[in-house]
C-alpha cells in the first residue's frame, strides 16, 4: 500500500524544546549575529564547494545533506521566543512564521528522520511589488547546516504560496537558517515574511518519490540582461525569475520505464520577439520551458546516458553537467531562458517539482491556473517593462501586432483540436485562429491578429489569448468562431477537427484569473474548402457554460460559416473586400518585431498593483 507523505506540525516536536533552547543560552527569536549583517561563511552564495563542484554550488546534497522535518521547531524558536524564554508565562502555540529584515538572519535547530523533503510556505514582503522599479522583490537565502540551498524571490506584499524542494535530508539533528539576501534584493525591500511553514518528507514508498528525487537544481542566468540595469548575477531577482516547476511522465519504449521531464515557468521571456505573438500562440507572456529529463527504470534507477536538457535551439541534447546526489545542476542562460553548460550562477533555485501534468489532457498553462498569482506576476512585469498599451487595437498610431494590450483585456482560452490527414511539419503546417464577436459590435477579434504564423499549430490542448476592448466581460460575447489558417508553407489540405473549448476566463481588476466561464464540447471540422465555423452563438444557446456536456456529443451550436474567413481584428469586411491590417500592413506569416512602447499619459496606462 502506498504511504502518503506526512506533514510534521508543532505537535511532532518535544514539548520542552523552547526550554532547552533557553537553557542553552540561545535566544531563538534573534539571529546569531544579534540582528547585524552576517559575515560570509562556508556555503554562502558564490563559494566553491569541495570535491570539484563548480563555483556557486553547495556541497553535494546527498552527502552533507540538507534537510528538515521539524516544522514546528522554527515556530517555537521564532514565533514564541518571548513567552518561551521570558519567565513564567504560558508557552503559546501556533503556525511556524519567520520574519527577517535587512542585515538579519534567523537560525533554528531541527530533527530529520531522513528522506526527500518538500517545504510549503507562504511568502510576503510589505515593501515589495513586482511592478515597481527598485522594489520588485525581497530575496531570502535558505541554508541547511550552513549549506546554501535555495533563494526565494518574494515579489508581493500579499501572501503567495510557494513550494521548495530541499533535497534528501539524512536522519539526525540539523540547523535551518533564513537570511535576508541584501546583495540581491532591490533597494526598496527591507522585510521578508515566511508564514505557515510545513515540511513534507517523501520516501521511496510514496507516490512522487522518483519525480522529487531527480528534480534539477536551477541556477539563474548571469551576464548581459535585456537592459544594463537588469544585467549581472542577480537579474533573477527582478526579471524572468523562476516561479513554479512541474514534471510530466511518459512511457519509455522500454517496458516498465518512465521518462520524467521537468519544466519551469519563468515570469517572462526577455528574448521573445513579440509579446503579442507570445500571447497569440501560448496564451501568456510567461516562458514555460522544459529544462531537464531522465529515464527511470522500474526499480527507480536512472538509465545510464538518458539524462538530457533542452538545447539552445530547442533540441534535446545529452546532459553532461554535475549532480548533487541524484539532483542534476543546470543553469539558465540567455534572454530566451535556455539551459547552457556554464555554471557561474550566483542565484540558486530549488523548486518543488511534485506537481505533475499530462500534456495530452491539459495545457501546460494549467499549472499557471493552479497558481493564479503567476498571472499577476506576469502582468506586473509586462507593465513595468513598458510592453503594454491601454488599447492598441483601437489606437490608430500603433499596431496590435507590435504592442500588447492591458493584460486584463484578454480572453484567456484553451482549445482542444487535432490535425488529420497530412501531418504538420516545420516546412508546411495548418493551424487554427479563434475569433470572438461581441454583442452590438460587427468586428471579429482574432487570436492570431491576422498573422498566419501566430495561429495555433500544436494538437494537444492549446492556450491562446484574444485581445478584446477594455472592460469586456463574458456576458458581452455573442459568438466564438474557429478559422483554419495556412500557418507556413503550402496548404497541405489537412483537416482540423475541433473538439472542445477547455476553459475561458478574464483577469480581474487586480490581474488575477477569474473563474472559467466556459467548458463546451464544440465539435467541428475545418477544411480548405470550409475553413471557418461558428463554434458558439448566443442565438442558439448560452455562451457561459461551466461544465462539459455529460454525453460529449457534437455541439449543435457549431455551424459552418465560410464568410468568417477574411475577418481580422479591428476591421469589419465582406468576403469581396481586400484584407489589410491596421496601419496599412498586409497579413504575413512572418512575426513582426516589437516596437518601442508609445508614450502615454500616466492615467491612460495599465497601472501595476500589489493588491491580491
Amino acid at each position: 500500500m502506498t504511504r502518503t507523505a506526512r506533514t510534521f506540525l508543532i505537535a511532532d516536536l518535544p514539548a520542552d524544546l523552547p526550554d532547552r533552547l533557553c537553557r542553552s543560552g540561545r535566544d531563538p527569536g534573534r539571529s546569531r549575529s544579534g540582528g547585524n549583517p552576517v559575515a560570509d561563511r562556508a556555503g554562502t552564495p558564490g563559494t566553491t564547494a569541495p570535491g570539484g563542484t563548480a563555483p556557486g554550488r553547495p556541497t553535494a546534497r546527498g552527502r552533507t545533506t540538507l534537510r528538515l522535518l521539524g516544522a514546528g521547531l522554527a515556530a517555537t524558536a521564532l514565533a514564541t521566543t518571548v513567552a518561551a524564554c521570558g519567565g513564567g508565562k504560558d508557552k503559546p502555540t501556533g503556525p511556524l512564521n519567520v520574519t527577517v529584515t535587512r542585515g538579519q538572519e534567523a537560525s533554528a535547530p531541527f530533527a530529520s528522520t531522513g528522506g526527500e523533503v518538500i517545504l510549503d510556505l507562504g511568502t510576503a514582503s510589505p515593501e515589495a511589488s513586482w511592478g515597481t522599479n527598485g522594489g520588485e522583490s525581497a530575496v531570502v537565502s535558505l541554508y541547511v547546516d550552513d549549506t546554501y540551498t535555495t533563494d526565494l524571490v518574494i515579489p508581493a506584499s500579499f501572501s503567495i504560496p510557494r513550494s521548495l524542494d530541499l533535497g534528501n535530508v539524512p536522519a539526525g539533528d540539523h540547523t535551518l537558517k533564513v537570511k535576508f539576501a541584501d546583495d540581491r534584493s532591490p533597494a526598496a525591500a527591507h522585510t521578508a515574511n515566511l508564514t505557515n511553514l510545513k515540511f513534507r518528507t517523501v520516501t521511496a514508498a510514496d507516490a512522487g518519490f522518483a519525480a522529487t528525487q531527480y528534480a534539477p537544481v536551477i541556477y539563474g542566468r548571469t551576464g548581459q540582461g535585456a537592459t544594463p540595469d537588469v544585467s549581472g548575477p542577480f537579474q533573477s531577482a527582478v526579471t524572468d525569475t523562476p516561479m513554479v516547476e512541474f514534471h510530466t511522465e511518459a512511457a519509455s519504449p522500454t517496458t516498465g520505464n518512465k521518462i520524467y521531464r521537468y519544466s519551469v515557468i519563468y515570469s517572462n521571456e526577455d528574448g521573445a520577439a513579440s509579446v503579442p505573438e507570445t500571447l497569440a500562440q501560448w496564451g501568456r507572456s510567461t516562458d514555460i520551458a522544459w529544462v531537464y529529463q531522465v529515464e527511470v527504470n522500474a526499480a527507480g534507477q536512472v538509465v545510464p546516458g538518458s539524462a538530457a536538457v533542452q538545447g539552445q535551439d530547442g533540441s534535446t541534447v545529452p546532459f553532461t553537467g554535475g549532480y548533487e546526489g541524484t539532483h542534476a545542476v543546470v543553469q539558465t542562460c540567455g534572454l530566451a531562458n535556455s539551459v547552457c553548460g556554464k555554471t557561474d550562477g550566483q542565484m540558486r533555485f530549488s523548486l518543488s517539482a511534485l506537481d505533475s501534468l499530462d500534456p495530452r489532457s491539459e495545457a501546460p498553462e494549467g499549472i499557471m491556473d493552479r497558481n493564479p498569482w503567476t498571472y499577476w506576476m506576469m502582468s506586473q512585469e509586462l507593465v513595468r517593462e513598458g510592453k503594454t498599451a491601454e488599447d492598441p487595437i483601437d489606437d490608430p498610431t500603433g499596431s496590435p501586432t507590435q504592442l500588447a494590450g492591458d493584460p486584463r483585456s484578454y480572453l484567456y482560452l484553451v482549445l482542444r483540436k487535432s490535425t488529420q490527414g497530412t501531418p504538420n511539419t516545420d516546412a508546411a503546417w495548418v493551424g487554427v485562429s479563434v475569433g470572438v464577436k461581441l454583442a452590438g459590435n460587427p468586428t471579429i477579434y482574432r487570436s492570431d491578429l491576422g498573422v498566419a504564423k501566430w495561429s495555433l499549430r500544436r494538437d494537444e490542448p492549446a492556450a491562446t489569448a484574444i485581445e478584446l476592448p477594455p472592460g469586456t466581460v463574458a456576458e458581452d460575447i455573442e459568438q466564438i468562431r474557429a478559422l483554419r489558417v495556412v500557418g507556413l508553407g503550402r496548404d497541405t489540405k489537412a483537416t482540423v477537427q475541433v473538439e472542445s473549448i477547455e476553459r475561458a476566463f478574464f483577469l480581474d481588476a487586480d490581474y488575477k484569473p477569474q473563474e472559467s466561464f466556459l467548458f463546451a464540447p464544440v465539435k467541428a471540422t475545418l477544411t480548405s474548402a470550409s475553413p471557418a465555423v461558428t463554434l458558439l452563438d448566443r442565438a442558439n444557446g448560452p455562451i457561459i457554460r461551466t461544465s462539459a456536456s455529460p454525453t460529449g456529443s457534437a455541439d449543435p451550436n457549431a455551424t459552418p460559416s465560410s464568410t468568417d474567413t477574411p475577418l481580422l481584428p479591428g476591421i469589419t469586411i465582406s468576403p469581396s473586400m481586400s484584407v489589410n491590417l491596421p496601419g496599412g500592413k498586409s497579413p504575413s506569416a512572418t512575426a513582426t518585431q516589437p516596437s518601442a512602447p508609445r508614450t502615454t499619459d500616466a492615467s491612460s496606462r495599465a497601472t501595476p498593483t500589489a493588491t491580491p
